[in-house]
Order: C-alpha cells, then structure tokens, then sequence
C-alpha cells in the first residue's frame, strides 16, 4: 500500500488541498487574504488557496512526525529569514495564529487530535484521508510513467 511518505510531496500537498476545500469547518478568516504569514516575509502570500495548502503541509507534517507537535514547533517549521537590509539576517519564527487557527479548523473536521501532554496528531480518519490522497496521487504517476508501476 502507498503512504503519504511515498509519494511526491508537492503533488500530495496540492491534491489535499483541493480535497480539504470540501469541508466547511476549514476556511480561511476574513483577514487571512491581507496577513503575512510571519515578520520575516515583505508581502501576504500572492496564492488565493494558500490557506488551504498550508493545512494540507500540516497535516503531512503530522503524518511524517507521527507524535504530537504544537503550535510552537509549526511556528519554528515555517519560519525564515529575516532581511535586515545591511545587517545579518536572522531566523524568525512564523506566525502563531496561522497554524493555531487551521489545526483547530482540522479538529472540527475530526481530522486532528489534541494530546492531553501538548500539541495534536492525526486521527484514524486524517491518516485514512492523506493515505486515499497518496494512492491517488501515485495512480496518476503510473499513468504518466508505467514503470512506476511495481510500487504500487
């Protein structure tokens, strides 16, 4: 059987995210189209459906990590760099708000659990989702490339 971890990164997060815009408890706010997504980016993210691609990369961190991880750490994975002008650059933490708001918006989907310890993990049901989405994703490559054929 295909996992998540098997498949093209890139391909799975954008199939995910088209799969996870079916769901009505995940929507991006009113100011998510405005917000950066941390100080050390200039502008708002330029893509419309960049809420739900950042859920779907949530949710395949919460696979790949298989414990319970916390807003903090989402925050440490999705930082950067800050420019400085002529100054160094130093990393930044990414926003808090982002990654608090789509994991609650995941655990009103069911997709996501709280840990009593901290942090949250994926549920029988948001494993059996990004599972779905990989073998679906790699029926597409075999289609492109047959050789791919005998991974499946």
């Amino acid at each position: 059987m295909v996992t998540a971890l098997e498949v093209p990164a890139d391909r799975l997060i954008e199939k995910l995210s088209e799969k996870l815009k079916g769901y009505q408890q995940i929507t991006p706010p009113p100011w998510a189209y405005y917000a950066k997504t941390g100080v050390h980016k200039e502008k708002p993210p330029s893509d419309p459906d960049w809420w739900y691609k950042r859920a779907a990369s949530i949710l395949r961190k919460l696979y790949k990590s298989g414990e319970p991880i916390g807003v903090g750490t989402f925050r440490t994975i999705y930082g950067g760099r800050q420019n400085r002008g002529s100054a160094p650059e130093h990393f930044r933490k990414g926003s808090g708000s982002i990654p608090r708001k789509i994991l609650q918006q995941l655990e009103a989907a069911g997709l996501v659990a709280k840990v009593p310890g901290g942090g949250r993990v994926l549920t029988p049901q948001g494993r059996s989702l990004l599972d779905k989405t990989a073998k679906e994703v790699m029926e597409e490559l075999v289609k492109e490339r047959p050789e791919l054929s005998r991974y499946m």
